[in-house]
């Protein structure tokens, strides 16, 4: 008899941020850690992170960090999660190979890393830990079943049924059937497909459009962008071009380091003859390769730009004319739908010829409904858990419960936070919530931005700023020189001078009370002049431009 708790640092009501935690009998197994982009409100945040200060009082509870397969919605929080927590990690040998890469530039000091795959079990005090490969668009994915004493929980994230993949792809049917032998008490599966009907299909439409396309170009460079993280995608593209006897080029900074990985691991199979290496445009060199495939890569708007870049000329290795033929596999992601509008705009007015694939020919990457139902009939579990995806994906997911003939109560939908406990073998709902969040991460910085960091960013993408430069003598108690003003999105300097003269002119107010004091306290002087002058632009102006003081004093330099 077993107590197992069940609940999600992130993942739940979202698309990213995946992060699950399995609590049995004191044993806690966590189940990846990922993250989510930002959305176009938050200014200059690079990734939003699980926040799992809950488990810094775990302590040695942690079995260790289980990760289902390479994608950084998944992995992404991996390198900052183990700066804080010494476990050890699981995963197969190409997702440990880019968590490896992608924490490179992490000071983290020695981790534990194990490799595991279909065939491996782990034993622990009172669980047993197995996994099956999974078809998704990256190789090395897996699921997991965690053996208890009451039955088993499985954790199904993101996977296709897709039967017409190579064998690095093939979901491994005898492992699931050697699991769906014993009893299952609960299937945590992913949702994000639920909406849609059908199997996911092979993409044999996308073979039909990328033969015609090639076909169409013959003689003339065609340049075809896809996301990095899809090598299902970039091997078809490439074994479709090598049909047609052209040579590939890839380029992508993180792209290329992620390609390099698959190549040197046999996971993406692309002939070193084959294999172009471009030098940077010059006088002599144009890098014009009317018998080349291009492969532009990246993570979400990083295609998007460098198409840009190309057709403006001012890539280094790439310049797009009207003699090129682009084919654009990068349907946009939430938070890139603006700049894949502008990136197609700038690519028309500029006579590009452009093939859109359509999301719906691309190779599914994630389970409809029928791949849901195959594996609920597979496993036949006694409860329903609905992961990795939104509200509206959870919604279908229980309409597909509903026809599958589960109960309602044997169908538990959930929140970030919220625990979900069984006992004995019987769901008890949920007991209690536990800390849940987001961190907000600018790529350069450590830890939180902070709600008072995007507010200050969100006025400066709407307001700007105003500087305001004083020099000031203290010793001989007086101003050196009129204040200067700087504005930068805010107003336009020389058609406002009346305003910039007024603002002069609160400066030396405070300048001259605060020099009249027996000793210039710097911190109330600016604070001082920042609340006046603020006071008097939204007067003004009705908007409330970020107010930086500069108070030089000549005598200390």
């Amino acid at each position: 008899m077993a107590r197992i708790d069940f609940y999600a640092l992130g993942g739940l009501g979202e698309d990213g941020k995946n992060m699950y935690c399995l609590e049995i009998d004191g044993d806690l197994f966590i189940l990846d850690a990922g993250l989510k982009y930002p959305t176009d409100e938050l200014h200059g945040v690079d990734a939003i992170l699980p926040d799992y200060e809950h488990l810094k009082n775990k302590g040695k509870s942690i079995q260790g960090l289980f990760l289902s397969h390479g994608h950084e919605d998944h992995i992404g929080a991996v390198p900052k999660f183990l700066k804080e927590f010494d476990v050890p990690v699981y995963g197969t040998y190409f997702t440990l190979a880019l968590l490896k890469d992608a924490m490179e530039e992490e000071d983290i000091k020695k981790r534990t890393f194990h490799e595991i795959d279909k065939d491996t079990v782990l034993t622990f005090a009172n669980v047993k830990v197995s996994f099956y490969r999974t078809t998704h668009s990256i190789p090395g994915s897996v699921g997991m079943a965690f053996e208890t004493p009451d039955g088993i929980v499985v954790y199904s994230p993101d996977y296709t049924f897709d039967q017409n993949v190579d064998r690095a792809y093939a979901t491994s049917f005898e492992r699931l059937a050697h699991i769906a032998r014993r009893k299952v008490l609960a299937l945590m599966t992913e949702s994000l497909g639920a909406e849609q009907s059908g199997y996911s299909h092979t993409g044999r439409e996308l073979d039909h459009e990328l033969n015609r396309a090639f076909f169409a170009a013959k003689g003339e460079r065609v340049i075809v962008s896809t996301f990095s993280t899809d090598i299902f995608r970039i091997q078809k593209v490439v074994d479709i071009a090598l049909k047609h006897d052209r040579k590939i080029a890839i380029i992508g900074r993180k792209a290329q380091r992620m390609v390099d990985i698959a190549v040197n691991l046999g996971v993406l199979k692309i002939p070193k003859e084959k294999l172009l290496k471009l030098r940077f445009i010059d006088d002599k060199n144009k890098n014009e390769l009317p018998d080349a495939v291009v492969l532009v890569t990246g993570d979400r708007h990083e295609p998007f730009y460098m198409l840009q870049r190309m057709v403006r000329k001012l890539d280094r290795l790439i310049h797009l004319d009207e003699n090129d033929h682009v084919i654009m596999m990068t349907p946009p992601v939430p938070g890139t739908e603006k700049i894949a509008a502008r990136t197609l705009d700038i690519l028309y007015r500029n006579d590009i010829r452009i093939l859109r694939i359509p999301k719906e020919i691309l190779p599914a990457a994630h389970a409809k409904s029928e791949d849901i139902k195959l594996l609920n009939n597979i496993l036949r579990p006694k409860y329903f858990v609905p992961v990795v995806g939104e509200h509206r994906h959870f919604y279908a997911m229980k309409q597909i419960a509903k026809n599958l003939g589960f109960a309602k109560e044997e169908v538990r939908t959930l929140e970030n936070g919220e625990v979900l406990r069984f006992v004995n073998g019987d769901c008890k709902g949920v007991t209690h919530t536990v800390k849940s969040g987001d961190v907000l991460v600018d790529g350069i910085l450590e830890g939180d931005v902070g709600d008072v960091v995007l507010k200050d960013r969100e006025i400066l993408s709407q307001d700007g700023l105003m500087v305001v430069i004083g020099h000031i003598d203290t010793r001989q108690k007086k101003m050196v020189k009129p204040a200067e003003v700087v504005s930068r999105g805010f107003v336009y300097m020389k058609e406002n001078e009346p305003l910039i003269q007024k603002v002069k002119e609160i400066y030396e107010d405070v300048a001259r009370t605060a020099l009249n004091k027996n000793r210039v306290d710097f911190r109330s002087f600016k604070e001082k002049l920042r609340e006046d002058v603020s006071r008097y632009l939204y007067k003004t102006t009705d908007r409330r431009p970020i107010v930086i003081p500069v108070i030089i004093d000549v005598d200390k330099e």
